[in-house]
């Protein structure tokens, strides 16, 4: 059954991380995504440490249920092919540094002259225009910019700390998703396509503000920073390994209490101080008794206690995790070249429409002719642009 998306056609030109995760994910909903390549190909593509028979496998995960046709930009034969492509498009999504798309003659307004209906998605990391504008943005320059350095620091030491995760890049990723999707409706209702501008950090500073950045909510109004409570604490050494609690109600701090046979520590008058709970004496007692059990006694003890926690997985132990098996999280499949791939599944489930992983990445240029074919070009002409190395 084809996913939600069937029958939308997008021309995917972005590499690396933030904009090929991004089609991954419409592709995953059914739509027909085009990659377009140059002669080069994606820098993902590139071995690296994990990898087999050359298949990278970042770029297998970023780039499943996607067709790769290779066109050279740069000649002006190049760009009249991409035009004829874009004539049938319903999306276009580039990632490249600001200017290059007005550079190559491709941006939106030539582009919408061709196809009014076409969404014209842009992804980049602090939008056209600013004085980081021209700057090389990677993930972890958004984190930096965005707070989030900042916001992880160690609070003795106040040296700040990235997010071992490319987190706005993804963040990112699933904002232009969204957005696209979005634009895709309103063209729906209008029968005009639009362009859409996805920047990384204003995508950062909407995923950190409904918590992290409460206190410059209220304009006018003083309200000093306080170091929220590192998410450390929320990870106990247990007798013989480790596990996480994140009691946030009161009757939960109760459970907690009952499962570590403590007495309701928060009304104990010895924990408290001028400003509140004192977190560190109530931490250090608490760290102290947790040692008392072993993990498999506090798993019983804590959920019939109906505390919030779960065992703290090695990336190894994700794979056999009771819920992560339960919910069939990781899907195998065949890949001609590397053999058995295991990916995460498409996280939306669609009663009707299902998302899935229709086909494995594709090799460099492995549709070129087939895509062409489809857009109306005769074997002549292929063959023609094929042997001027226009396309590959």
């Amino acid at each position: 059954m084809p996913g939600p998306l069937e029958g939308i056609r997008i021309l995917d030109l972005t590499s690396i991380y933030s904009g090929p995760i991004c089609t991954s994910i419409l592709g995953d909903q059914g739509a027909d995504i085009i990659k377009i390549e140059s002669p080069t190909g994606d820098w993902m593509r590139t071995p690296a440490a994990i990898q087999r028979n050359g298949v990278n496998g970042a770029f297998a995960m970023m780039n499943r249920n996607k067709r790769s046709i290779v066109i050279d930009l740069s000649e002006d034969d190049g760009k009249r092919v991409l035009k004829k492509l874009v004539t049938t498009a319903d999306v276009l999504v580039e990632n490249f540094r600001p200017g290059v798309m007005e550079r190559l003659g491709l941006d939106y307004e030539v582009l919408n002259d061709i196809n009014e209906r076409l969404i014209y998605a842009s992804i980049n990391g602090v939008g056209n225009s600013g004085p980081y504008s021209d700057r090389r943005i990677y993930d972890a320059i958004i984190q930096s910019i965005s707070g989030i350095g900042s916001l992880q620091a160690d609070p003795k030491t106040e040296r700040p700390v990235l997010i071992n995760s490319l987190i706005c890049d993804k963040v990112t990723a699933m904002t232009a998703a969204q957005a696209i999707s979005a634009a895709l409706v309103a063209r729906g209702r209008t029968g005009v396509g639009q362009r859409v501008d996805v920047a990384m950090l204003d995508a950062a500073l909407f995923f950190l503000w409904s918590d992290n950045m409460l206190n410059f909510t209220f304009v006018g109004e003083d309200f000093p920073y306080t170091h929220q409570q590192s998410h450390a604490n929320m990870i106990r050494k247990t007798g013989d390994g480790y596990i996480c609690i994140m009691p946030v109600q009161a009757g939960e701090w109760e459970g907690l209490f009952g499962a570590l046979d403590l007495p309701n520590l928060l009304e104990d008058e010895s924990y408290h101080t001028e400003d509140g709970i004192d977190i560190e004496l109530l931490n250090a007692t608490l760290n102290a008794v947790f040692e008392n059990f072993t993990t498999d006694d506090l798993v019983i003890r804590l959920e019939s206690n109906q505390v919030p926690f779960a065992r703290v997985n090695s990336r190894e132990e994700v794979l056999s995790d009771p819920q992560v098996m339960a919910m069939e999280s990781l899907l195998e499949f065949e890949h001609p070249f590397a053999g058995t791939m295991r990916q995460a599944r498409p996280p939306g489930r669609f009663s009707e429409t299902p998302a899935g992983i229709f086909r494995c990445s594709p090799e460099l240029g492995e549709h070129t002719r087939e895509v062409l074919d489809e857009s109306g070009y005769s074997k002549e002409e292929i063959d023609d642009l094929r042997g001027r190395k226009i396309v590959r």
